[in-house]
């Protein structure tokens, strides 16, 4: 019993790890924020904020979003990166700028403890789930015998005869 929880800990721990790796290093988590040499105007505004309307700024309606749009478009001309506009927005506006929290830091618990809390409700429900299938199964009500006696039988009988 030991060695089949050991063994599911196991799996549930390789899975995760596999999961893990795999969405950060493909691009799609946000430790793995490949610059793409060019870049437009609504890519950016999907991922920074108007700091006055702490709104996306793709949704904001405000002067100071069309400063920033502004902003933006002018360092896109000048040939930057995602990664140095942002950089430059911090810059200029602070951390309140961007739509994510940084990668580093304290800021990094913002993706980790999620991730923690889905690991230690899965090690919970691999440890819990065999006791109560255990617990199920030991409490689950008996079958009835299946012979009747005579008297029984005969009044099951009259009562079937009843509704037919």
């Amino acid at each position: 019993m030991r060695r089949r929880r050991l063994a599911l800990l196991g799996v549930i721990a390789t899975v995760f790890a596999t999961v893990f790796a795999t969405v950060f290093a493909s691009g799609l988590g946000p430790l793995a924020s490949a610059a793409v040499p060019r870049t437009s105007l609504p890519v950016i505004e999907r991922q920074v904020m108007c700091v006055t309307c702490k709104i996306p700024l793709n949704v904001a309606q405000s002067p100071q979003a069309d400063r920033e749009r502004a902003y933006i478009q002018s360092l896109i001309d000048e040939g930057d990166t995602q990664a140095q506009i942002k950089n430059a927005l911090v810059g200029q506006y602070g951390p309140a700028v961007l739509g994510l929290p940084s990668t580093h830091g304290f800021d990094l618990t913002a993706y980790l403890v999620p991730l923690a809390v889905l690991l230690a409700l899965l090690v919970g429900l691999a440890l819990l789930l065999p006791r109560w299938r255990h617990a199920r199964a030991e409490g689950a009500p008996q079958p009835p015998n299946a012979a009747l006696d005579a008297g029984d039988a005969a009044r099951l009988d009259a009562d079937l005869a009843r509704f037919d």
